[in-house]
């Protein structure tokens, strides 16, 4: 943590010296821009939990809860015409476990435009490649929330998606491109026989994405992609990627000659629609298969904003944990389609149900796992700046010992989000 703030005091001081020498020369009536938004997501969420799943010493089978999903202040300074500068502060998961209520440095990096083609950042960030959700926009969702398998590496070697690196990226006619370099985090646990994160020096994670736009094109100013544009924009895309990182898995301490290590190693590809039709409604749309390969049978169980603070006796884990990442194959499918806007007490509001579908293949279980999403958004003048979400997530349990599915249950979620700025 020490190390982590003194490296943002640096970018900044850095950032504050080189600005000067960087807008000599450049056109005098430019004028800096400045923006800045806060946006977050309040949860009240029933949740059916695992067996055994165990909250402050009690065992609990359900619970009822209200969290902050997230909250981010993103702030964003054109400087120069070639110049930007980008952060973001907040969280996720503010809940009834902790009184603390912290606010990190998620984002802050800058980025030097030679062209529209060609363009170059240096900060901490979530700009990665592999697919279009690996970099997404967690407050323009379709969904009730983010597909965070495309998230691998989630808090182990990274801060929610962040990591410390160099990037390329740009517009060349209809091709969309990003590659970066990011030195992810040290990860001190030692796997015991099991493959996980090795706890050896991290070696340099290289990603990219590139995706080719049919109709209008999407912006690259910032890492994080649209979820759904109901009405307002045309898009169709098709795009593929991958991640690599040497050296990043072991079964036992990375130090010892008798360890085995094992590589990093991930390929999707994918395809994103967003069409509004004649009559007013409009259709999202994605697709998208990935090959991810962690090493032998690694498989993670992982539950968005878990209620629990221990127990489990299933394969999942405790609370509304199921296994979402691993050593394997998956398709990701979401489908939504947005009415036009109607008038809902006394308010104008654009309502979109829609169903989001992870198949995986894990190589760790006999059986696949499928986790099913279904949500209706109730966008308040047809804008995500207002928003409520009514979600429920069908997730499969898997018995410890058969690692076959035995089970489903459930989680329902009323969502509010808000955006002030």
């Amino acid at each position: 943590m020490i190390l982590k703030k003194r490296a943002l005091i640096l970018w900044l001081f850095s950032i504050a010296l080189i600005s000067p020498a960087l807008l000599i020369g450049q056109n005098e009536e430019f004028k800096p821009t400045f923006k800045w938004n806060l946006t977050s997501q309040f949860w009240l969420r029933y949740s059916e939990l695992n067996d055994g799943s165990v909250i402050h010493g009690e065992p609990t089978s359900e619970f009822l809860d209200i969290s902050i999903r997230r909250l981010r202040i993103p702030v964003s300074s054109q400087i120069s015409p070639k110049v930007y500068v980008y952060a973001i502060f907040g969280g996720n998961n503010y809940n009834f476990k902790g009184k603390d209520f912290p606010l990190e440095v998620l984002d802050l990096y800058a980025e030097y435009s030679f062209a529209k083609y060609f363009e170059i950042g240096l900060g901490k960030s979530g700009w990665q490649g592999l697919s279009r959700w690996n970099i997404r926009s967690s407050s323009t969702l379709m969904g009730l929330d983010s597909p965070l398998f495309t998230l691998n590496s989630v808090e182990i070697n990274d801060d929610i998606g962040r990591l410390f690196g160099f990037w390329v990226k740009g517009q060349a006619g209809k091709f969309d491109y990003r590659m970066a370099f990011n030195r992810p985090f040290f990860v001190t646990a030692i796997p015991n026989g099991v493959v996980n994160f090795a706890n050896n020096k991290p070696r340099v994670k290289t990603s990219a994405y590139v995706k080719y736009q049919f109709f209008e094109h999407e912006s690259n100013k910032s890492a994080y992609q649209v979820g759904t544009y109901m009405q307002t924009k045309k898009v169709f895309n098709i795009g593929a990627g991958f991640q690599f990182q040497p050296d990043a898995m072991s079964d036992g301490d990375a130090n010892l000659p008798e360890t085995n290590i094992y590589d990093i190693s991930h390929f999707s590809a994918d395809s994103f629609l967003n069409l509004p039709l004649a009559n007013g409604n409009a259709i999202t749309a994605y697709l998208g298969y990935y090959s991810y390969d962690f090493g032998k049978d690694y498989i993670r169980n992982v539950g968005a904003n878990n209620p629990t603070t221990g127990g489990g006796t299933d394969f999942n884990g405790s609370g509304v944990a199921f296994p979402m990442i691993g050593t394997g194959t998956t398709w990701y499918g979401q489908f939504g389609y947005a009415f036009k806007q109607t008038k809902i007490l006394n308010h104008m509001a654009v309502i979109q149900p829609n169903i989001a579908i992870q198949h995986s293949d894990w190589d760790a279980l006999n059986d696949s796992m499928t986790v099913y999403d279904f949500t209706v958004n109730f966008f308040v003048n047809g804008s995500h700046k207002d928003k409520i979400s009514l979600g429920y997530q069908h997730r499969p349990i898997f018995d410890a010992n058969t690692l076959q599915q035995k089970d489903y249950k459930g989680m329902a979620v009323m969502q509010y989000q808000i955006s002030l700025n």
